[in-house]
């Protein structure tokens, strides 16, 4: 099955559905006796909004109803925006909707030596190499190919201009600065080898397609490991066997998988629900300033009527 008609699939089986729709797995006649383990992981960049109400709310009681483990993960690997006000407001939100969560909670910022040494293995394969194109650089050279390909997120595929270059160590380039480590796709790709794929709630195993996100930065001098080699570091230390998350991450899962079989890394099964939209038919988002948990409480909102707006 090719990753397109995977993601069409998807959507006519489970994105038309109503946001609480979703089996809990109690009642999914789930057979493995390995305890289910769930996890919200907001980043504490702004307020939390309905949306991720939604998937914190899914989160815990899909973890409640089946025995599993529910857990808070803070992502504030990028430290440029993390701010101590927002992971406040995080635990203080989600304790406002009802929710427990295992303590302490794990922030990436104190786990950066988990991701380097990941970066390091990757390294050692031959996968990594240093990169300081802008993203002008990059946007020149497609802006003269009107065919250039964008990766799933919009931005231009990077050409390859560096790839070629004498390679050096990951960790001395980023304590060089002013470049970045990228991931050498084709040659990731064939390292990994065919049949990569997902299981994905309610449609079966999805076959993965990395190659659509061309040689991706995978750490920065400023940001020493990327969202991408970080959740998959994370899901798997901390033995997170379901992901349940919005459908705007569903092209970024193959890309996870990829990072998961280099780096010998379990693969958790994957459920990406529909996404709450504002009443212009919008994704709510924080970079448009959408209405926070803690406005709607002040109006006078309960835990209740989020929940049933998010239809749980």
């Amino acid at each position: 099955m090719k990753q397109v008609s995977a993601l069409v699939h998807w959507r006519r089986t489970i994105r038309n559905r109503s946001p609480g729709a979703f089996t809990p797995p109690a009642k999914q006649a789930m057979t493995s006796k390995q305890q289910r383990v769930f996890r919200f992981a907001p980043s504490p960049n702004g307020y939390l909004h309905l949306g991720h109400a939604y998937s914190a709310l899914l989160n815990f009681d899909l973890a409640r109803q089946c025995g599993g483990r529910f857990l808070l993960r803070i992502e504030d690997i990028d430290r440029g925006r993390a701010r101590p006000e927002f992971e406040a407001a995080i635990y203080e939100d989600l304790a406002w909707l009802g929710l427990d969560w295992e303590r302490p909670a794990r922030r990436q910022s104190a786990h950066f030596s988990d991701y380097a040494r990941a970066l390091e293995r990757l390294d050692a394969m031959g996968l990594i190499y240093a990169c300081d194109c802008t993203r002008s650089d990059i946007a020149r050279v497609a802006a003269v190919r009107p065919d250039w390909a964008n990766d799933p997120d919009g931005s231009p595929l990077y050409p390859g201009t560096c790839r070629d270059k004498p390679r050096r160590p990951a960790r001395e380039v980023l304590a060089s600065g002013g470049v970045a480590l990228r991931l050498d796709m084709g040659r990731a790709s064939a390292l990994a080898g065919q049949g990569l794929a997902w299981r994905e709630f309610g449609v079966g195993d999805v076959a993965a397609d990395p190659a659509k996100w061309g040689d991706v930065v995978l750490a920065r001098k400023d940001t020493p490991a990327s969202y991408h080699i970080a959740v998959v570091v994370d899901d798997a230390l901390q033995g997170v066997t379901d992901v349940a998350r919005g459908e705007d991450l569903f092209e970024a899962t193959s890309l996870h998988r990829l990072l998961q079989r280099l780096l010998d890394l379990p693969a958790p099964e994957y459920r990406h629900h529909g996404l709450i939209m504002d009443e212009k038919g919008e994704k709510l988002a924080k970079s448009v300033a959408s209405t926070a948990l803690r406005a709607l409480r002040t109006q006078g909102w309960t835990p209740a009527d989020v929940r049933r707006r998010v239809g749980l």
